[in-house]
């Protein structure tokens, strides 16, 4: 099974506002090795980004990275859960929670509208550096949608996500977090949804607060993600290769298992961001940053788990997808993790 992982984009922009020794601690918390921060292509797994984020917060007081000029202070997100909690439905519920984020932060407010039956969710951003003004949008997004979906017990889809920057290199990250249907450029950065789904009612109780909050922020930026996408679906049949000594299908082979032509998968996915010798690099990388800090195999043996025939090989496509060899990212984790 592949385990989830996230780009060192993210790594990058949360440890960003920290001092030199802030950073050395929260990454240390969060068993990071800080050598990672110059493989760009790297990718931590997914509960080690969450403890980040977290010793993160805890370093600033300030559950949004401090890229606010007031602070969103530790605890401020629990409040916010605990006020929409008792509403009767979505649209109740996310207008209280708008109010409540822009009490905390100055530069960063949202705005619920009504276009042709869609519901749209502005981000209004005054933030002044591109990249912490960028990222602030990623942020505020992710803790919106994501409360959105847990409050209704379902993921809110959203038919279309626009950025009001330029497409970055992590794009295809967005299709996982967001929706198929990605803008760049755009005036402002909103996201839309069926607007039938403000009438949502809201399913959870005091007794799903504490649970939901114990396993925040994963449950955040994981639970709800896009499983629609083309790139999700692809990624899901191809999971079953992982350990398998048979070949991996060719694109195809697989567009006939979708009943599309290889063309149409081929643009399907390149609208996504994404190509399919990408998604099985992606699967890859992320068995092998797993097996790497949670088993106990040998690293050969985990190239031929991941269908490389030559251990050099592996050897070779590591340092491509990490910036490391596999021997030296086992070592740093090891070393990380004794801190």
């Amino acid at each position: 099974m592949e385990k989830d992982t996230v780009s060192m984009h993210f790594v990058h922009a949360a440890v960003a506002r920290l001092s030199p020794e802030a950073r050395h601690r929260a990454l240390g918390a969060a068993g990071i090795p800080p050598d990672l921060l110059a493989a760009p292509q790297a990718r931590v797994p997914a509960e080690a980004f969450s403890a980040l984020w977290l010793s993160v917060a805890r370093e600033l007081d300030d559950e949004f990275f401090g890229l606010d000029r007031r602070r969103m202070k530790v605890g401020s997100f629990a409040l916010l859960c605990q006020a929409v909690l008792h509403h009767e439905n979505l649209d109740r519920a996310l207008k209280l929670l708008l109010r409540g984020l822009s009490t905390f932060l100055d530069d960063v407010h949202g705005e619920l509208g009504l276009e042709d039956q869609q519901a749209v969710l502005s981000v209004v951003n005054r933030i002044a550096d591109p990249a912490a003004r960028r990222f602030a949008d990623e942020t505020f997004l992710i803790l919106v949608h994501g409360l959105m979906c847990w409050l209704t017990g379902q993921r809110i889809a959203l038919t279309e996500a626009a950025f009001a920057h330029d497409r970055p290199a992590h794009a295809a990250e967005y299709t996982l977090m967001y929706a198929e249907q990605l803008v760049f450029d755009a005036p402002v950065t909103q996201v839309r949804f069926d607007a039938r789904l403000l009438n949502a009612p809201i399913v959870q109780n005091a007794a799903s607060l504490r649970t939901f909050l114990r396993t925040a922020p994963q449950s955040i930026f994981l639970k709800y993600r896009n499983e629609d996408s083309w790139t999700a679906r692809l990624r899901r049949r191809l999971r079953d290769c992982l350990g398998q000594d048979s070949d991996w299908p060719t694109l195809p082979a697989l567009a006939q298992e979708f009943s599309l032509t290889p063309t149409t998968l081929r643009r399907r996915l390149e609208a996504e961001g994404t190509h399919y010798q990408d998604l099985k690099d992606q699967l890859r990388r992320a068995a092998a940053i797993d097996l790497l800090c949670h088993g106990t195999l040998s690293i050969a043996d985990i190239g031929a788990r991941l269908g490389f025939q030559e251990p050099s090989a592996f050897h070779r496509a590591f340092k491509r997808w990490a910036g490391v060899q596999p021997g030296e990212y086992r070592q740093q984790q090891g070393l990380a993790a004794a801190r």
